[in-house]
């Protein structure tokens, strides 16, 4: 009888781990791939830490005290056609567009500034706790992200929080959010110093897929320091969808698709 119970506790056993591990890999999180549509050139010198398109063109904020800046893009040609400077003190980060508003960020100093579309003129600062990493936008709603697991749900017209998202893949929290854009009813967030983009419920904060863009810079473009994947843009009205890094000579606009899986 020993021998029987001993037998079956151990079948049981088996079968449940058999059962945790088909569990494990069905709640495996898809990862993507991506394919390049169009190559365009990128200032090499843009230390990118916020992206956005807009009626047409790129709008880009730089960082690293002493070189932040503001700047519209074009598109097509990497070509600056209106920048201003922000001042040394402060190390620009995430730029999101509000209307006829830019709002940006700055990195360690709890200060933002919102400045006019049209020219570049500053309208006001506003305060924050804690660093200040990107922003994006829905019709609702800003977000706001500062390198932990947490993502901040701004009210757009007073840009005070109303709560935050905490971002979890598989349970566990996913840390060093960065980039973020606003995509077809996702949130898309560059995870910093790596090349991967997750892609997460704004709803319940759980990551629904990762986009692996290994590969997207080709090896001799990068020196293996700052040069990271950091900026992602969309064109809703033509469904677009750019990348870039800190220090990039290039962007790129890519398409999502699914990763082959491997042999």
């Amino acid at each position: 009888m020993k021998i029987v119970w001993i037998s079956l506790g151990l079948g049981l056993a088996l079968y449940a781990a058999l059962l945790a591990q088909t569990a494990g890999k069905m709640a495996t999180t898809p990862v993507y791939g991506y394919q390049v549509v169009h190559v365009y050139p990128h200032d090499r010198n843009a230390f990118t830490e916020g992206l956005e398109f807009h009626d047409g063109f790129l709008y880009e904020s730089t960082g690293l005290n002493g070189r932040s800046s503001l700047r519209k893009v074009r598109l097509e040609t990497g070509e600056v056609v209106q920048r201003i400077p922000i001042s040394d003190q402060y190390f620009g980060e995430g730029i999101t567009i509000l209307g006829d508003r830019i709002v940006q960020l700055t990195y360690q100093t709890q200060v933002g500034f919102v400045f006019s579309l049209n020219d570049f003129k500053m309208q006001r600062q506003f305060t924050y706790k804690g660093e200040g990493w990107s922003l994006t936008h829905n019709a609702t709603s800003v977000y706001m992200d500062d390198g932990t697991a947490e993502i901040r749900v701004w009210d757009p017209k007073t840009l005070a929080e109303r709560r935050r998202i905490k971002v979890l893949d598989g349970g566990k929290p996913v840390a060093n959010l960065n980039e973020l854009e606003w995509v077809e009813g996702e949130l898309f967030a560059n995870i910093w110093q790596t090349d991967r983009v997750a892609r997460i419920s704004p709803v319940t904060g759980a990551v629904t897929g990762w986009i692996d863009l290994g590969g997207l810079l080709g090896p001799m473009y990068r020196t293996g320091g700052e040069d990271v994947l950091n900026g992602i843009a969309y064109d809703a009205g033509h469904k677009r969808l750019f990348v870039t890094g800190k220090l990039w000579p290039n962007l790129f606009e890519i398409r999502i698709v699914p990763k082959p899986a491997k042999r």
